[in-house]
């Protein structure tokens, strides 16, 4: 009961602190029509639950043990969701080009990379879970740019009213795909385990693509909690100008879109 009042009160007024610094995806918008994600603190406690279109998650925190089939799609299961979302490769009016994921919050102390990455589904989203082999491809990433005046990814995503946009690269090939949007949390970092990793899987259905299907990596597996350029890092080092900072995960695939948000 506490952990769902807790749940109700961040939802609706964004409580100041920590609870508030956290978050999690709330809507996917596409061509104008928003899809709801996971509404933590009230699935839960519905039955039936209406159509959702991104994989339940536990709560507004973050994956506990980045090692785990956790940091696959969040705290909750992985359990596939019960909608998919048609969207177009590529083209001005594709998924996110002019839409977004939408955060129910996101406060600015929790500084670090946000990443988005595609696992095709095999044979489909109704029974794939992406939680081993090189399935993730990376197609977008905004980690750290001290020439900006926002120079890191999460505040950009905070800047512009807790949302995000991403485009579907357009040579990828048709079909079902998770698309794994994530935020890393680098506040307490600087402690073994101590990076915060908010990912989320929305289940969508791709056409109008070309014929690529890139390699990636494995999550669980690419993230390393001894990693000093990404994960077991200080900010106020980065910020500094101590050290350099390199996200976790890989480059973003070369077929990839640019991200163009303002920050």
């Amino acid at each position: 009961m506490v952990n769902f009042l807790l749940s109700a009160l961040t939802i609706g007024a964004g409580l100041s602190g920590a609870v508030s610094a956290h978050g999690y995806l709330k809507n996917i918008e596409y061509n104008g029509v928003k899809y709801p994600a996971w509404q933590v603190g009230q699935d839960d406690y519905l039955n039936p639950v209406p159509t959702r279109y991104a994989r339940q998650i536990k709560d507004n925190g973050p994956v506990p043990d980045f090692t785990s089939k956790d940091i696959t799609c969040n705290v909750g299961g992985n359990k596939p969701a019960s909608g998919i979302i048609d969207v177009k490769a590529g083209s001005k009016k594709s998924y996110y080009s002019y839409s977004k994921f939408i955060w129910d919050q996101w406060g600015s102390s929790h500084s670090g990379p946000v990443m988005t990455y595609l696992a095709k589904c095999t044979p489909n989203c109704a029974s794939f879970k992406g939680d081993s082999g090189n399935v993730w491809v990376k197609i977008d990433q905004v980690a750290y740019d001290k020439s900006k005046a926002t120079p890191w990814g999460s505040d950009c995503l905070a800047k512009n009213g807790a949302t995000w946009t991403v485009t579907i690269p357009p040579s990828i090939a048709d079909g079902e795909y998770l698309l794994r949007h994530e935020i890393l949390g680098l506040h307490v970092a600087g402690t073994r385990m101590g990076a915060q990793f908010y990912p989320s899987c929305t289940q969508i259905k791709i056409s109008g693509g070309g014929s690529a299907n890139p390699s990636g990596i494995a999550l669980p597996g690419a993230y390393n909690p001894d990693d000093k350029q990404g994960i077991l890092t200080e900010l106020w080092r980065i910020q500094q100008g101590q050290v350099s900072y390199t996200a976790p995960g890989g480059a973003v695939w070369s077929g990839a879109v640019a991200n163009s948000m303002a920050c």
